[in-house]
């Protein structure tokens, strides 16, 4: 990252290793490559099965924290709770790590393309979660 403001960092949580690194590499795209936001997949567990791991979670959000905050989004209820569980743990996740209620894949492209316009934390999530109001039909 060179020089300029810290960018918030995204972290992108899915009971699938494969979908978060999906999910990543199109919201990355979608904002135009995405490459000045820190955003980091923590998918599955760590031997490559579904479901969530604490550990990978912590060193996704680690690995994108700039001092600007980390948002986390996720895909289903017990990745939910995992982030629950190490945010009331208080020293497992960097300071400023935020759950984000929003939808996965609508939430985590607004997070990226925000993120990469240089917004704090706060306008981060809300523009992952205004995403639950964008319309399909």
């Amino acid at each position: 990252m060179s020089g300029g403001p810290a960018r918030v960092g995204i972290v992108l949580v899915s009971h699938s290793g494969p979908v978060a690194e999906s999910v990543a590499r199109l919201a990355a795209g979608l904002a135009g490559g995405g490459a000045q936001v820190p955003l980091a997949a923590a998918g599955g567990t760590p031997d490559g099965g579904l479901g969530t791991s604490a550990e990978l979670i912590t060193e996704a959000a680690r690995q994108v924290d700039r001092g600007a905050g980390v948002a986390v989004l996720v895909d289903l209820g017990s990745a939910v709770l995992t982030v629950k569980a190490l945010l009331a743990e208080g020293d497992e996740l960097p300071e400023g790590t935020r759950l984000v209620d929003a939808p996965f894949v609508e939430g985590a492209v607004a997070a990226v393309v925000t993120a990469s316009a240089g917004a704090d934390l706060e306008a981060v999530a809300a523009a992952a979660a205004e995403a639950y109001s964008y319309r399909k039909e």
